[in-house]
């Protein structure tokens, strides 16, 4: 059983010594220059150049942009710590005097506070290495709102090329009240898919409707059918969101094009209830495309995205305890799984446990003014991630280092 006061006060002692406003500087900077998915070059350049400092053998480039520092400290567990460090497509509107100088592109996820976090707390362990045994392991890992940043860091052998961990360890910044820190046993994260649909049709001039097949009316059915998917197919103890993101059709106001194109995403947290929409998705496509007389059939392509995420239940009751004793009882608590989705978990090797939690992040003054009477009400009147709003307060930069430090040594030989 692990002393959780004595490794409460070993984090403190640890990162006492942090220099809190150089992280703050090392933050705004990666906010300033966000980099979308497999074009991390500056970023993970920056990471990099901090654990060589610290004394970590690293390797850049794994799956074109992804980092790995090792750090071997004598005998003792492999633990790894995982940041994913890629941006959004998102236009900030934040004002922040640090925002972004890249049109269009913005940390709106917050992985810019994950790699700030990481470099901090590889920091920090690396000067400690008196007081603890083992292999750190560091993974700035790509690509993560794409959904293929892990599985190719896999796929360039990653779990070949690096010692491979005892226990795999992660965080993700989120809304609320800055300060807590949510753990959940088990399932935490959803799966999710996105399908790509193509109604075909007969084009023609807008004048003349009936000489064409409209895919545009025939895709709006298939749009209004499918919202009756989730309320009327998935049972009320299941959780499951279908979401249309795209409908694209047409070129000019008068041509009625010959087909359209959907973009789907589904999240799931049962591999029945997957099976079960994705079989009503193929249904209602294909029978409103017969209905409509459509010249070709309907296509119909599911890209597996991400997996469930799973924490390994002793593990994150073990961690859920030292960050309880670092930060109050009241910080840590349960939220339930999440419909969001994470690729985190394909780091894994099979077998290997591992722990993922959050660290809230909204500042103090926008949390207070929001609308609502309790968590759930005000949680969603406050910018949450990739809203073009969401700037997570500076004042969690320490305490997400410490989580990350904690959780490390509560696994490391000490």
């Amino acid at each position: 059983m692990t002393d959780t006061a004595a490794l409460a006060r070993r984090t403190r002692e640890v990162t006492d010594a942090v220099k809190t406003a150089e992280l703050e500087d090392f933050y705004r900077d990666l906010h300033r220059h966000p980099e979308p998915a497999f074009q991390e070059h500056r970023t993970a350049g920056r990471l990099a150049a901090r654990l060589r400092a610290a004394g970590f053998s690293v390797t850049e480039g794994v799956a074109r942009t992804g980092v790995v520092g090792v750090l071997a400290n004598g005998d003792g567990p492999v633990v790894w710590l995982r940041a994913d460090m890629d941006a959004l497509p998102v236009r900030e509107a934040t004002g922040l005097p640090y925002a972004s100088t890249v049109d269009g592109v913005m940390h709106a996820c917050g992985h810019d506070l994950h790699v700030t976090w990481l470099a901090g707390a590889a920091e920090a362990l690396a000067a400690a290495r008196a007081v603890w045994s083992g292999t750190l392991v560091v993974v700035g890992q790509p690509a993560e709102e794409s959904g293929g940043g892990a599985a190719a860091m896999v796929a360039d052998g990653l779990h070949e090329r690096f010692p491979r961990p005892d226990v795999l360890l992660g965080q993700h910044v989120a809304p609320g009240l800055a300060g807590l820190y949510p753990h959940t046993p088990g399932l935490i994260m959803s799966a999710a898919d996105d399908i790509d649909v193509v109604v075909h049709g007969v084009g023609g001039h807008g004048s003349r409707p009936e000489s064409t097949v409209d895919p545009v009316v025939t895709a709006a059915y298939v749009v209004t059918r499918l919202q009756s998917v989730v309320s009327r197919e998935v049972a009320a103890k299941d959780s499951a969101v279908l979401t249309v993101g795209q409908f694209h059709a047409g070129t000019k106001h008068n041509i009625i094009p010959d087909r359209a194109r959907l973009a789907l995403n589904l999240r799931t947290q049962d591999t029945a209830v997957r099976a079960r929409v994705l079989d009503a998705i193929r249904r209602i496509v294909h029978g409103e495309c017969t209905a409509a007389g459509c010249p070709a059939p309907p296509e119909i392509t599911v890209h597996p995205g991400y997996p469930t995420t799973v924490n390994d239940a002793v593990l994150d009751g073990e961690i859920a305890a030292v960050h309880r004793a670092l930060f109050g009882e009241h910080t840590v608590f349960d939220f339930g799984p999440a419909m969001g989705s994470e690729d985190f978990s394909l780091l894994a090797p099979h077998g290997v446990p591992y722990d993922y939690w959050f660290v809230t992040s909204t500042p103090p003054d926008v949390w207070d003014a929001a609308p609502g009477d309790d968590l759930a009400q005000k949680l969603g009147n406050v910018p949450g991630n990739h809203s073009p709003l969401f700037a997570p307060d500076l004042s969690v930069l320490l305490p997400g280092l410490q989580t990350l430090v904690s959780a490390a040594l509560g696994r490391l030989t000490v």
